[in-house]
């Protein structure tokens, strides 16, 4: 019988010794059976179910043209390749094509609710959501040193993002989390995945469309992780001039304003530096979240990154210089930073701080529309010119 194992849980070590003709399967949604999957795979002594992708593809509750989606899985298959996996595949419901050749397999859900989900019976956002700010919580999957598992920075912003919407439900509402983005310094540490910065943006502006189309007009890009942040921006500012009738945003991680920075500060023990990547913060979130995945007896500080005034490493990434050097010039384990220092109760700390820093810029984007549509309303600038031309 096949041994299916979660790829996500693992740390990068683990995923490095693992034989390289060990399948490792991509689905499209969840609820496919794993009996007729083993026998699609002939019957592997053990395979790995990467985290599914929530929705994209047509007829899941948030659909994209498929060749801006097939490029996002074609870029994740990709990267197992790289790394030397011989059998990748992803797993579709029937009627997909995505261009990916034999490295599909096409298999029905259980029910078809299963792979619709969490709101099978109809598109997402309902009309009673429409009103609200929509969060889009995106993490990814990727090294974090030996100690914390490659779902870290998933696990993270989906808790964020849940809490956030739990906190202010008539306000905000949140789309399922995406465990995959953007990961340019992939060679060096084996289980680090790669959307693509193109793919990425071509994404999530189709999904931010499809939303507009929908009547959103509120949309909060939330990332768990670095690599998405520059990507993010420029979807937030495609949006802006694509659809000037609602208001899109992202923000650098989370605890980046000025009440999340003084709860870092108010609680943090290492020093500059100590703040990074699989570091005294993220440690410490995932130690409340899941201390089932974290292995403090394998942490290994590393905070011997090459740094100058205008460029250094921590949470709120200072200096005026914006590089991307090689990842593995600063680091041999994969992390930056004190993950020793870390804990559970400072983990809970800061994660509610991160929620309460969203809800904060829940209530702004808010604001910040209703404001934006008064003066539009009021006919200022072009839009007074557009309603003389009418």
């Amino acid at each position: 019988m096949t041994h299916f194992f979660a790829f996500d849980e693992l740390t990068w070590p683990e995923v490095q010794a693992l034989p390289r003709d060990t399948p490792l399967v991509l689905p499209l949604g969840t609820g496919y059976s794993h009996r007729l999957l083993a026998a699609a795979l002939s019957q592997p002594e053990k395979a790995g179910l990467l985290p599914p992708i929530p929705f994209g593809w047509r007829g899941s509750m948030l659909a994209v043209e498929d060749s801006v989606f097939g490029a996002v899985v074609a870029n994740l298959l990709d990267s197992l390749r790289e790394d030397g996996f011989s059998r990748v595949y992803a797993l579709v419901p029937p009627g997909l094509n995505l261009g990916l050749g034999e490295s599909k397999i096409t298999l029905p859900a259980k029910s078809l609710s299963q792979v619709q989900s969490p709101h099978p019976d109809r598109q997402w956002p309902s009309d009673e959501d429409l009103g609200k700010v929509v969060l889009i919580p995106i993490g990814h999957t990727e090294q974090h040193g030996y100690h914390l598992p490659l779902s870290t920075d998933t696990l993270i912003i989906e808790a964020v993002a849940s809490g956030t919407a739990q906190a202010v439900p008539q306000l905000a509402a949140s789309l399922p989390v995406t465990p995959y983005g953007v990961s340019t310094h992939r060679q060096a540490f084996a289980g680090t995945l790669n959307v693509g910065g193109r793919a990425f943006e071509d994404f999530w502006l189709a999904v931010v469309d499809q939303l507009v189309w929908r009547g959103v007009e509120h949309i909060y890009l939330l990332s768990g992780h670095g690599g998405n942040c520059s990507f993010l921006v420029n979807v937030a500012k495609y949006a802006g001039e694509r659809h000037r009738r609602s208001f899109c945003a992202t923000a650098w991680l989370y605890l980046s304003g000025s009440k999340g920075v003084a709860a870092i500060e108010k609680y943090r023990q290492s020093p500059i530096g100590g703040m990074g990547h699989a570091c005294e913060l993220e440690t410490s979130i995932i130690l409340h979240l899941r201390p089932d995945l974290t292995r403090m007896e394998r942490v290994v500080d590393e905070m011997d990154y090459v740094s100058t005034p205008a460029y250094y490493m921590d949470w709120v990434e200072g200096g005026a210089l914006i590089a991307n050097p090689p990842w593995d010039d600063d680091t041999a384990t994969g992390a930056y930073g004190a993950g020793s220092l870390a804990s559970a109760d400072k983990g809970a700390l800061w994660l509610a701080a991160a929620i309460e820093e969203k809800v904060d810029h829940v209530h702004e984007i808010r604001q910040q529309q209703a404001r934006r549509e008064a003066k539009r309303r009021a006919g200022f600038g072009l839009w007074g010119k557009l309603s003389e031309g009418e």
